[in-house]
């Protein structure tokens, strides 16, 4: 049982100075007492956590895997330390994100450059990945995904609203032509990633046609069929987030307005704990603030008299 809070950071400040004596300088402790209480973490978590040689310690993978624990358990202790004593608390430890590719450069990742620039407590690790993640086996404290989640025991935050929207560059409008109703889709390039061939779309009257595109190009990556996109191969189902910046720039156009894909969320996942931890909640609110007027649909700009012959 870790009854000794200052076990936790003599292990923390240990891996960070990389040896005992350092860490003893550090704390302005003995080396005779750092060394003792990395024993007695190691004895009552029946782990060896550090691989000692003559020249530097280096962290076993059962102490890498606890230093991640042991660095939020502190950061946490010191926020409650800060609300007893100051009666406000400021983000601070080490903040673990995970997005995907394009979401996380466009809005994820300006948010974490400003909030590392507004409190100077906070560190953040941002991982880009398309893929399911396990916060828990990876550390990760947030992870933002776009659609309804999928996964139990985890808190979900709603953090805007989004649609899939059809979307292709101006120049290829020019050269084929503008859809005017979800059936002309089977005269275009339609590319493919994710979303597949198959594209649903929800009308102003909420009738629901259901399309099976084709297309030349395909891949499983969003990110290169965004490229194709803009440089004139065809049209896209894409998500709104994704598009949005490109569509009011007018390097992508918002084509068959009326129509859009079902709901697909911008949501938050983080662990379900009694206190969420304030760098957790300064981030989420954050990113609210960033994607409010976001997710609103834009409204398209008009397409030339060639585009839609």
């Amino acid at each position: 049982m870790l009854d000794d809070i200052n076990e936790l950071r003599t292990f923390v400040r240990i891996a960070a100075a990389g040896s005992l004596s350092a860490a003893s300088r550090e704390m302005g402790l003995a080396l005779s007492v750092v060394s003792k209480r990395l024993a007695t973490l190691e004895r009552k978590t029946e782990t060896r956590l550090i691989a000692r040689n003559t020249r530097r310690l280096s962290l076993t993978d059962e102490g890498a895997r606890f230093l991640d624990r042991a660095e939020r358990i502190l950061a946490e202790v010191e926020e409650a330390e800060a609300l007893l004593t100051h009666g406000r608390v400021e983000p601070q430890g080490v903040l673990r994100v995970s997005a995907p590719f394009a979401l996380g450069r466009a809005h994820v990742s300006p948010v974490c450059r400003d909030l590392v620039r507004a409190y100077p407590k906070i560190s953040i690790d941002l991982t880009l990945t398309d893929r399911l993640i396990d916060l828990i086996d990876e550390g990760i404290d947030v992870v933002v995904r776009i659609g309804e989640p999928k996964v139990l025991g985890l808190m979900v935050r709603k953090l805007a609203d989004n649609h899939r929207v059809v979307v292709a560059a101006p120049d290829y409008l020019e050269r084929a032509g503008t859809p005017v109703v979800p059936a002309d889709l089977l005269g275009h390039e339609c590319l493919h990633y994710s979303a597949g061939q198959l594209w649903r779309l929800v009308g102003p009257d909420g009738q629901v046609p259901e399309i099976k595109v084709a297309s030349r190009l395909r891949s499983d990556n969003g990110e290169v069929s965004h490229d194709w996109t803009l440089s004139g191969c065809g049209l896209i189902l894409k998500s709104w987030i994704d598009v949005e910046q490109d569509v009011r720039s007018g390097r992508l156009v918002h084509v068959l307005p009326a129509w859009r894909g079902g709901p697909l969320p911008v949501c938050a996942l983080f662990p379900s704990r009694r206190q969420v931890p304030t760098r957790v909640r300064a981030f989420l609110d954050a990113m609210v603030q960033r994607l409010a007027d976001r997710s609103q649909l834009a409204t398209p700009p008009s397409v030339s008299s060639k585009a839609s012959g």
